[in-house]
Parts: structure tokens; C-alpha cells; sequence
């Protein structure tokens, strides 16, 4: 069911009219009824018929008056039947036999709780996100839904769990999404899916982020243990590639300049003490030959 905008009559203009109204109704029914009530005549009981009369229209017509707050809308139905939506903000009139259901449409944000779910590969870990959303369809959040907000929060949790499934917590590969490192690529897929779930219910997904990301408690030593390992790797291959490529410039060097020539075992030797000193831990200690070469 989509929106349908109607119109309705301004509200202080119409209070006016309605109080004039009734005043007007009361001044008719004590005209009537006069100083004797004994002696009514025909145009005594007119009085008091059409002033009761005004009276009665007047305090109806007070039932049609309603306000709309700004970034709210009410939806007016007649009877269970769909009439449409008022947007227009302030005192506003509409038939008095309309029931009204006003609809915030300001922007509304939550986080949800943290959820524990398995990655892509299997490992559980924990993750909540902040989703911003607001109303822009009054009709179909009444109607195509029970209650709008109790929707959109269960279906949020639904869509971060499927969201969380589909990614590694940590990136293996090159070029691999994982939740850790790709943050951005990872929302856009959690919108997504929060927007097609929560279509049919009049709500829009402004903003879905995730605030909460970690493994879960029984297996978080281990997987920081294996992080470790893998930057220590990483650490040591960039080390290693560094100091293959010092090495090589400090022979080509050598060569190119002529200071001494060495020979293959020479080489190696001066190649094993230079990765030494490049690639080890610790400050080395030299030791200074004072002798010859050989």
C-alpha cells in the first residue's frame, strides 16, 4: 500500500468558526428557553432545536482537529479503510470520523546488540553495528507491517548476521574483503541488505556501520597468536627482501669501484655476515681483522 497525500483545512481558522459556532448554538438555546420556560412557543422550540443543533455540530467538528508536529505525518483512515496522509504541520481539521495514526519521520539511529555469529571461515567472533534509518513511507509502515520499529530492529539483526557470514574476519589474499580491513565495502553490502529487508515496510536505510568487531572470548588468544605469527612473517620477509638487496648493492659496489676482489668463497662469507648483521635481532658485535685478508 502506497502513500497517498490528501489535503486538510487549516486548524485555527476553523477552531474560530467552530467557537463561534457553539456560542452562537448556547446564545439561540437560552434565546428559546427565555426568562419562562413554561410559556415555549413554536418559534421558542426552533431556537432551542437549531441552537442545541449547533451546539452538537460544533463539538463534533472539535473531534476533526488534530496537530502535526514538523517531520511527522498522520494516517487517516475511515472506518479501517486507507484515506491518505497529512503531512502539512501545525492545528490542522479533517472529517471527524477519521481515526488518525501520526508517524514520526524524523531520522532515527540504534545499535544493535552484539551478535555472535561464524565467519566465512568458520571462526566465531562478535560484531553490532549502528544503523540510521527514518520513515518515508507513513502508509506502508502502518499498514504492510504490525509495528514498524519492532521490524526494522529484528530485521537489522537478521541482515548484520547474513552480512557477517559472507566475510572472513581477517584478509588472507590480496584483493579478499574481509571485515577487519574493508569497512567501507562492508557497510555498503550491510545497507544493501538492510534496504531491501526493510522495503516493504516504508523505511529507508540511511547509514549502516559496524561498532563492534571482535573474535569471540573462547577463541580470541588464539587468533591474536596467529595474527602475531603472521606479522612477524610479514615483518621478516620485507626484512630478509631489504637485506638481499643491500647485499647485492654493496657487491655491485665493490666490483664497480675496484677496492677488492674477491673471490666465491670470499663472497659467500661476506654474504653470510652481512645477512647476519641485516637480518638479525640484536645489535652484532664486529669484530675488527687487523690481519690479512686471507
Amino acid at each position: 500500500m502506497k502513500e497517498n497525500p490528501i489535503r486538510s483545512l487549516p486548524g485555527i481558522p476553523f477552531l474560530l468558526f467552530v467557537l463561534l459556532l457553539g456560542i452562537t448554538g448556547i446564545w439561540l438555546t437560552k434565546q428559546g428557553i427565555g426568562p419562562d420556560p413554561d410559556a415555549l412557543g413554536v418559534a421558542s422550540g426552533a431556537n432551542i432545536a437549531y441552537g442545541l443543533l449547533m451546539v452538537l455540530i460544533a463539538f463534533l467538528s472539535l473531534i476533526g482537529l488534530y496537530t502535526v508536529q514538523p517531520n511527522q505525518s498522520a494516517v487517516l483512515s475511515l472506518f479501517g479503510k486507507y484515506v491518505g496522509t497529512v503531512k502539512d504541520t501545525g492545528l490542522r481539521w479533517n472529517n471527524p470520523f477519521y481515526s488518525k495514526k501520526k508517524i514520526s519521520l524524523r531520522v532515527r539511529n540504534f545499535e544493535s546488540g552484539k551478535l555472535k555469529v561464524n565467519e566465512l571461515e568458520g571462526s566465531p567472533i562478535e560484531i553490532a553495528a549502528v544503523i540510521v534509518w527514518q520513515v518515508q513511507d507513513s502508509a506502508e509502515a502502518v499498514y504492510n507491517v504490525d509495528d514498524y520499529e519492532s521490524f526494522v530492529h529484528i530485521q537489522s539483526e537478521s541482515a548484520l548476521r547474513t552480512m557477517a557470514t559472507s566475510y572472513p574476519y581477517d584478509q588472507h589474499e590480496d584483493g579478499q574483503v574481509a571485515l577487519r580491513s574493508h569497512a567501507t565495502e562492508v557497510s555498503q553490502h550491510l545497507r544493501d541488505e538492510l534496504s531491501e529487508r526493510l522495503a516493504d515496510a516504508g523505511v529507508q536505510v540511511i547509514d549502516a556501520r559496524i561498532s563492534h568487531l571482535a573474535y569471540a572470548p573462547e577463541i580470541a588468544q588464539a587468533m591474536l597468536q596467529r595474527q602475531q605469527a603472521n606479522a612477524i612473517i610479514a615483518a621478516r620477509t620485507r626484512i630478509v627482501a631489504g637485506a638481499v638487496g643491500m647485499v647485492e648493492m654493496a657487491l655491485s659496489e665493490l666490483k664497480k669501484n675496484a677496492v677488492v676482489e674477491l673471490d666465491e668463497e670470499r663472497k659467500a662469507q661476506m654474504v653470510s655476515n652481512l645477512l647476519v648483521v641485516l637480518c638479525g635481532e640484536r645489535a652484532t658485535q664486529p669484530i675488527v681483522n687487523t690481519g690479512s685478508l686471507y
